[in-house]
């Protein structure tokens, strides 16, 4: 019976999912490890808004649970010393340099972590998968565990995460299925059922899942890459709506009325950002192409090409609208972050429509409720090769977003918060230059409300 669980990686997967796991398992003493002190310290904090992961019941969970069952620290070694169960939930990032650039995930974090458990552990434990990996990793995993000289018995499943970072919380509390991948082997049946038990306490049997541990590790890429094609499909369609005088917004009602389809993941927007899609998709497409399934990988690509195509048709209609130049405009950005309710701004559209907008050199004002400055200029600073100083020249934050609209020739949506669609449209046209436009990267407003407070309003697809 596992009695001490140890999670590598305080991140975005692996604080609230060991959070949830301790709420709902108060008899498991749970320690997330990571070695950044500074995000430990975080997680540590009295302050629930210090919580360096922002997703909606986060901070409350972690209130209630830590230090008596939940631990945040930085001693990896003795946490993993201690452990029965080990959850391996570090950054699988694309790789930047060498074979697979730009489309391979990273295994280097994975495989670091795999050498230090190897190194430390004295007894037999069971290592848990819980990161986006590539089919067959955890053959790399266990060849590493199985030779450390110890005489250590390791046992590895595949837990993958199926989060949508803003609904995070209830996607644990309410999981819709869990995927656990295993040996088939006594030992790896045993396994399976040590960790079945844990979501067990709260997640009725039978939505969780057990399979090969290879068809788990792939049924995570696949569904992410699923229902990232999803929205490539709808935003092509955006594009050719706006040829056509169609509105996406009744195509896709129309389209999710088919009960084969259903009406998730149809919404046109600006295009899809986040840990997740793109990274899992490039991941599929060099896999694909690793084997020879030049086809297959051709058809996972052009969803990536078509977000690429989403993001830049965007910020280039704003150009031509603003009658073809931005040159010393200043342009107001509602949102930052890739999507409401989260402080995640990886792969974030805004910071792509920024930079290609400040390539014409507008001023952009930024005001997002929970991403801060310091992120924002890591995020632009990371993917262009503009000096800081430039980029700091053309892009400011504000905490107020009617001092980012004040003055602005337009006003761009770009994250779906809630907040903006209750904010005082008349105030901020009247404080804007005439004519006010509104460039609606997530079809968040309504069209004949904002023109009838006299805005010049445009949004996907419509």
């Amino acid at each position: 019976m596992i009695k001490n669980i140890c999670c590598i990686g305080a991140g975005y997967v692996g604080g609230p999912t060991m959070s949830v796991m301790a709420y709902k398992c108060p008899e498991i003493n749970i320690t997330v490890v990571d070695l950044n002190a500074k995000r430990i310290a975080a997680w540590n904090s009295d302050n629930q808004a210090d919580i360096p992961v922002f997703e909606p019941g986060l901070a409350d969970i972690v209130f209630k649970v830590r230090n008596k069952n939940l631990f945040f620290s930085t001693n990896v070694e003795e946490a993993i010393s201690k452990a029965d169960m080990i959850f391996m939930s570090v950054n699988t990032p694309t790789k930047e340099y060498g074979k697979g650039k730009g489309m391979a995930a990273d295994l280097k974090f994975i495989e670091l972590c795999a050498r230090q458990i190897a190194a430390v552990s004295k007894t037999d434990k069971i290592v848990v998968e819980k990161s986006t990996l590539p089919v067959r990793t955890a053959e790399a995993i266990r060849s590493i565990l199985n030779n450390t000289g110890n005489g250590v018995k390791f046992q590895i499943l595949s837990n993958p995460e199926f989060l949508a970072e803003g609904t995070a919380i209830n996607d644990l509390l309410n999981a819709d299925r869990v995927l656990i991948g295993g040996e088939d082997s006594p030992e790896g049946k045993v396994a399976i059922e040590e960790l079945t038990a844990i979501y067990a306490h709260w997640i009725p049997r039978d939505k969780i899942i057990h399979t090969n541990v290879w068809s788990s590790e792939l049924s995570k890429l696949t569904a992410n890459a699923f229902l990232a094609q999803r929205i490539s499909s709808i935003n092509s369609i955006s594009a050719l709506c706006e040829k056509t005088e169609a509105d996406v917004t009744e195509v896709a009602k129309a389209i999710g009325a088919d009960t084969r389809l259903g009406n998730k993941f149809l919404t046109a927007s600006v295009g899809f950002g986040g840990s997740c899609f793109q990274k899992d998709i490039l991941n599929l497409v060099y896999i694909c192409k690793s084997l020879g399934l030049e086809e297959v990988a051709e058809y996972w690509d052009q969803v990536i090409k078509i977000n690429n195509y989403q993001k830049h048709r965007f910020a280039d209609n704003i150009i031509s609208t603003l009658y073809n130049t931005v040159s010393g405009k200043k342009i107001a950005f509602l949102g930052w972050a890739f999507k409401k309710n989260t402080n995640d701004t990886r792969e974030t559209p805004a910071m792509y429509v920024a930079d290609f907008l400040m390539n014409d050199l507008a001023n952009i004002c930024v005001y997002d409720p929970k991403v801060s400055e310091t992120q924002m200029y890591i995020d632009i600073n990371h993917l262009n090769s503009r000096t800081e100083e430039d980029n700091s020249k053309y892009l400011t934050m504000v905490s107020d977003p009617y001092i980012a609209c004040k003055n602005a020739h337009a006003v761009v949506i770009l994250t779906e918060w809630d907040q903006f669609k209750e904010l005082d449209w008349k105030k901020i046209h009247d404080n804007m230059m005439k004519p006010a436009f509104v460039f609606d990267g997530r079809n968040i407003l309504n069209r004949k409300d904002m023109e009838a407070l006299g805005f010049k309003y445009q949004g996907i697809g419509k």
